[in-house]
C-alpha cells in the first residue's frame, strides 16, 4: 500500500517514516536507499526524509550516521515523535542506554498514548536487568495496543526472568492466540518449555518453528540444546551443525558451549541469550529486527524498532 501511494502521490511525504521502517525490516536496501534520497531532494526540512535517511544507515549497520541523520529529524521538527522514537532504538543499539532513555521520554512527552516509547523504554530496563520496571513499561504500552502479540511477548518473557513462570507462559499464549504463527512469541514460549524441563513441548514448538522460519539459526541451536538434554547426543550434534550452518559468525561460540560446556568459561544451563529473546536488536526495534536475522535481522528475534504496526514495535 505504501509502494501505491508513492505511485499515485510521489511527492508526499507523510508517513514516509514508517514506509522507510516496513522496508528496513525487510532488508529491502536498495528501495529503502532510493525512497531516502527522493524524499531529501523534496524536501530537507521534512523530518520524515531524514528518518528514511535514518532507517537507511541503521540498515547497513552504520549506527554512528544514523544517528546523526535521525537527529537532523528532531532538529527540523521538535514534535516529530516517531523520530525520537527511532532515535532512542538506535542508542540502545550502541549502549547508549541513557540518551535512549532521554529520547523515549521526550517522545512521551509529545504523545503521551506513543506506545513505541513506552515499549523502547520497557526495552532498556530489560536489557538493565531492572525486570519489574520493565514489565510496567511494558504493560503500560499494552494498555495502548492491546492487541500487539509483541508487546504480550516482551512481558512474558520478563515474567519468566521474574521466576513468574506460570504467568509468562500464560501470557505467551495469548500472544499466541492473536498471532498464532509469531515467531517471535513461539521461539520464546519454546524457551520456556527447555528452561522448565518440559522438553517434549520443547521440541514440538521448535518443529512447528522450523517450518516458519526454517533458516533461522537459533531454532536449531535450541533443538539441539533440547536433544542434548535428552540424551540424543546424535540429533544434538546433527542440529549444533545446522545452526553453525545458518550463522557461522553468530553462532559458532554458543554452538562449542552447546558440545562440550567445558569450552566455556561458565557452563550455561540456561541460555539468557535465548530466554531474553536474542536481545541484541531491532526496534520497534527491541533489534526483533524482524525475524529474517535478530542477523539486526538474520532474524534477530529480538530486534525491536520502531513500527505503528503490531509486528515490530
Amino acid at each position: 500500500y505504501f509502494r501505491e501511494v508513492r505511485e499515485k502521490e510521489p511527492y508526499r511525504c507523510q508517513l514516509m517514516e514508517l514506509y522507510s521502517t516496513a522496508l528496513w525490516h525487510l532488508q529491502k536496501e536498495v528501495t529503502l536507499s532510493a525512497l531516502a534520497q527522493e524524499l531529501v531532494e523534496q524536501d530537507r526540512n521534512c523530518a520524515a526524509a531524514w528518518c528514511a535517511t535514518g532507517n537507511c544507515f541503521s540498515l547497513q549497520k552504520e549506527h554512528d550516521n544514523a544517528i546523526k541523520f535521525l537527529q537532523r529529524a528532531v532538529q527540523v521538527d521538535p514534535s516529530f515523535v516517531y523520530a525520537y522514537t527511532l532515535l532512542g532504538h538506535e542508542y540502545v543499539t550502541t549502549e547508549e542506554l541513557d540518551k535512549a532513555m532521554s529520547c523515549f521520554r521526550s517522545a512521551i512527552r509529545i504523545d503521551a498514548r506513543h506506545y513505541n516509547a513506552w515499549c523502547g523504554l520497557g526495552t532498556i530496563f530489560s536489557k538493565q536487568e531492572r525486570y519489574q520496571l520493565a514489565e510496567m513499561y511494558f504493560k503500560k504500552a499494552l494498555s495502548i495496543n492491546s492487541q500487539s502479540s509483541v508487546l504480550l511477548c516482551h512481558i512474558g518473557v520478563v515474567q519468566h526472568a521474574l521466576q513468574k513462570t506460570d504467568m509468562a507462559l500464560e501470557t505467551l499464549n495469548i500472544a499466541i492466540s492473536k498471532d498464532p504463527k509469531s515467531p517471535l512469541c513461539k521461539f520464546h514460549r519454546a524457551s520456556i518449555y527447555f528452561a522448565v524441563g518440559r522438553y517434549a513441548e520443547a521440541l514440538k514448538e521448535l518443529e512447528e518453528l522450523k517450518a516458519i522460519v526454517p533458516k533461522e539459526s537459533l531454532v536449531y541451536y535450541l533443538t539441539g540444546k533440547v536433544h542434548k538434554k535428552l540424551g540424543n547426543t546424535h540429533l544434538a550434534l546433527m542440529h549444533f551443525s545446522w545452526a553453525t550452518d545458518l550463522d557461522p559468525k553468530g553462532a559458532n561460540s554458543q554452538i562449542k558451549e552447546g558440545v562440550d560446556p567445558s569450552l566455556s568459561r561458565t557452563q550455561v544451563e540456561e541460555d539468557s541469550s535465548m530466554t531474553q529473546a536474542g536481545e541484541d536488536y531491532p526496534s520497534e526495534g527491541s533489534s526483533v529486527p524482524a525475524l529474517d536475522s535478530s542477523s539486526q535481522e538474520g532474524a534477530e528475534f529480538v530486534t525491536l524498532r520502531a513500527t505503528d504496526s503490531d509486528e515490530s514495535l
